[in-house]
């Protein structure tokens, strides 16, 4: 490729001088007589190099210098200037200028500044084609990853959505009680205002609520009587348990305080850890309450589904105890046929 030279000097001269000896070098030189011609070049060809004398009449070489540089960040700036005005030259290095020749000429070193200049711009050219592919894939492979993670992660939902189906079926639940827990999850939390991340996070907590069951016995799981003692130690376990499970894949990480906390109560009543009030994380909070709407509304072997309006007298007489009564609030807010929409179903 060879290099466009701009030389601007108001001494034809000198120009045809300088034109001569880069021409034997293959460069392709434009001579301007003023700053205004040198700009309309600039604006028309491709200026790799410009050679710009300091004192032109009219407006002076910096001029030029200032306004090439704005016009074309990349070019390489070479002032031309007499000894007696060094000061300037030097200043002109602080505006940008790459170097300087003095007058007269030592055509030697005007040969020598212009293949180092050159060399200075094929390197620029090649690191930017460089960042350009370098970029471009970064991008592909960004898009690769991103593609392949979700992949991942869509493997991840749909196998433990298939495992928490088996585990609503081992407890004989109707329909998939996870799934729909996580549907009113999903809504109450969007009511109250929770963020789009944190809801997701929550709605995978809300499936996964009793992921930690899978460690629970059919002995005590299925029992159809109540629990001794000692059996309800170890189903009090189950949020540890399930705790446990999630925090060891990041993916689900956001999901665990969820598992953790789902039967802990406002009034500290509640397990594993006895937390109380806002200790509490609020996802669980949330989860406790759609948690009773679907157990309410849900046929259970000793009963059949309860009317919405019993969950409504339920879930006020338990505000403060069982429930946040701030969340309480929001609940009440919503109308059955929200629910309804949200899991898919209709309430006896």
């Amino acid at each position: 490729m060879k290099e466009h030279i701009l030389i601007a000097d108001d001494e034809e001269m000198i120009r045809d001088l300088l034109c001569a000896t880069l021409g034997k070098e293959g460069y392709i030189c434009h001579q301007a007589s003023n700053v205004e011609e040198g700009l309309a070049i600039m604006k028309t060809e491709p200026i790799d190099i410009a050679f710009l004398d300091i004192m032109m009449p009219g407006r002076s070489g910096v001029e030029l210098l200032k306004e090439s540089k704005t016009l074309k960040p990349e070019i390489i700036v070479l002032m031309v200037t007499a000894m007696n005005d060094m000061d300037t030259a030097l200043s002109c290095i602080h505006l940008g200028a790459e170097d300087y020749i003095t007058k007269p000429f030592n055509l030697d070193r005007v040969l020598l500044i212009a293949r180092n200049a050159t060399e200075k711009q094929r390197l620029m050219r090649d690191n930017k084609e460089y960042q350009a592919n370098l970029e471009m894939k970064v991008r592909e492979q960004t898009e690769v990853i991103r593609t392949a993670m979700g992949e991942i992660n869509l493997a991840y939902e749909h196998t433990l959505t298939a495992l928490i189906r088996a585990l609503d079926a081992r407890e004989k639940e109707v329909g998939s009680h996870s799934e729909r827990v996580m549907a009113y999850t999903l809504l109450l939390a969007g009511e109250v205002g929770i963020n789009e991340t944190d809801r997701a996070a929550m709605a995978k907590g809300a499936l996964l609520h009793d992921i930690g069951k899978i460690g629970i016995s059919d002995n005590i799981l299925l029992k159809p009587g109540k629990l001794n003692n000692d059996e309800w130690t170890v189903m009090k376990q189950h949020p540890h348990v399930g705790h446990e499970i999630l925090t060891g894949i990041n993916y689900f990480k956001g999901a665990a305080e969820l598992v953790l906390a789902h039967h802990e109560r406002y009034d500290g009543n509640g397990y594993p850890n006895g937390l109380q009030g806002d200790t509490i994380p609020v996802s669980a909070r949330i989860f406790a309450l759609v948690d009773t709407l679907d157990a309410m509304t849900s046929d259970r072997p000793y009963r059949k589904a309860l009317p919405f309006h019993a969950v409504i007298d339920e879930v006020v007489k338990c505000s403060g105890y069982q429930f946040d009564p701030a969340l309480v609030d929001v609940f009440l807010k919503v109308q059955k046929k929200e629910w309804e929409e949200s899991a898919g179903k209709y309430f006896l």
